[in-house]
């Protein structure tokens, strides 16, 4: 009698032991993660699965995927006439002559680049040095449509233009909130190097506010994601897939060869932040043009100080123009300007994109030194005249 009791016991365990294994075996073959969990692996804590979420995704197909359908081919046509010169055929009148001017022959050019839907109703962003002098602008869309574009306006002081085609059912791009990109995040760029057609390239942000002197207004990004030639005019965007720049301009650094000088890429990138497009294209978009506020004053940044860790805040100016605000102001060359309307002006770029912020017909304020002596002035800002007549 007792020993069938023991027997029974011994059959009870030895099933459970059977039934345990079984049961761990399914688990460890189907669901290896709750295991690790039971066991309280340190590698599955929620703190673990933050940092390795920070470690960013696996593959930005998805980035691609939701900005890379707004990002356009650009085909820029220009008609240059030419007259073909010929040689004369008499050896003696071909040592005095050399050659004799030709019938006039016209030449068909294609520039490439690359743009931005930035609205379902056809409004494109390219930089203006895409289509300058283009008699005839053909846009290649993401889906092979191809569409002809009209220029809407252009604002060669930031390098930008904006297009306009007639078409159906176009994928804005989503832009990037007004902060700032941050030095080390993950941006791609997206457009048509070389013509080879769709390219994506990924970097990451490497500087911002980077001054090149192309232009009268600039605070680029620099990125060291590639940009080449048919780059211009394409998208920069952020790891979530929206715009944060339009690339625009590549380092080349000058070599010599045995065929004489050439540009050696450098593999750094510059990029016009979306914020100072999207103003310039709604600008555009409403008044044909850009419209800024103007001093009527050139200036330069102050010298380094020997010896000093920082740049000293503020510009002198250099020269004023004849019948400007600044002349009506009596600024004059030399002036040590240090703030506008109270808040300390930083260097050229900073004034120069603050002046230009106001509207015409505002009122500023500049204080500043003259010699040794503090000065302050009153002045109001005018619209700013075309580049050809400002000297910019």
């Amino acid at each position: 009698m007792q020993s069938s009791r023991y027997h029974d016991i011994a059959v009870f365990v030895l099933r459970s032991v059977v039934v345990g294994l079984a049961a761990a075996f399914v688990l460890t073959v189907f669901a290896p993660g709750l295991v690790e969990r039971l066991r309280g692996s340190p590698g599955v804590t929620a703190g673990a699965e933050t940092s390795y979420a920070r470690r960013g995704p696996v593959s930005y197909a998805e980035a691609v995927g939701r900005a890379s359908p707004s990002v356009v081919n650009i085909y820029a046509n220009r008609i240059t006439t030419l007259r073909r010169a010929y040689p004369v055929p008499d050896p003696i009148n071909q040592r005095l002559l050399g050659y004799v001017a030709g019938p006039l022959i016209q030449r068909r050019d294609q520039s490439l680049g690359s743009g931005v839907i930035f609205s379902a109703d056809g409004y494109v962003l390219t930089n203006n040095h895409v289509i300058t002098g283009a008699d005839d602008i053909q846009v290649l869309l993401d889906d092979g449509r191809v569409a002809q574009a009209q220029v809407t306006g252009t604002d060669a002081e930031t390098d930008l233009a904006v297009l306009k085609i007639d078409a159906k059912g176009l994928p804005a791009i989503d832009v990037a909130d007004d902060a700032p990109p941050t030095v080390g995040d993950v941006v791609l760029a997206i457009g048509n190097p070389a013509g080879f057609g769709k390219t994506v390239t990924m970097g990451i942000v490497s500087a911002t506010g980077r001054q090149l002197n192309l232009s009268a207004y600039e605070d680029f990004i620099q990125t060291d994601a590639a940009i080449n030639a048919g780059n211009s005019g394409g998208a920069l965007i952020n790891a979530l897939g929206e715009l944060i720049g339009i690339n625009t301009a590549v380092y080349n650094k000058p070599i010599s060869t045995g065929l004489g000088r050439a540009q050696m890429p450098e593999g750094i990138g510059f990029a016009i932040p979306v914020t100072t497009a999207k103003t310039v294209l709604d600008q555009i978009i409403k008044h044909g043009h850009v419209i800024r506020g103007w001093i009527g004053a050139e200036y330069t940044d102050i010298p380094p100080v020997p010896g000093a860790t920082g740049r000293q805040p503020g510009v002198i100016v250099m020269r004023v123009l004849p019948e400007s605000p600044a002349a009506q102001a009596n600024l004059q060359p030399g002036d040590l300007l240090l703030k506008i309307d109270g808040v300390a002006i930083a260097d050229q770029g900073d004034l120069l994109t603050r002046e230009a912020a106001f509207a015409p017909g505002t009122k500023v304020r500049l204080e500043g030194l003259r010699g040794n002596m503090p000065f302050a002035v009153d002045l109001v800002l005018v619209q700013r005249p075309a580049p050809s007549t400002t000297g910019a």
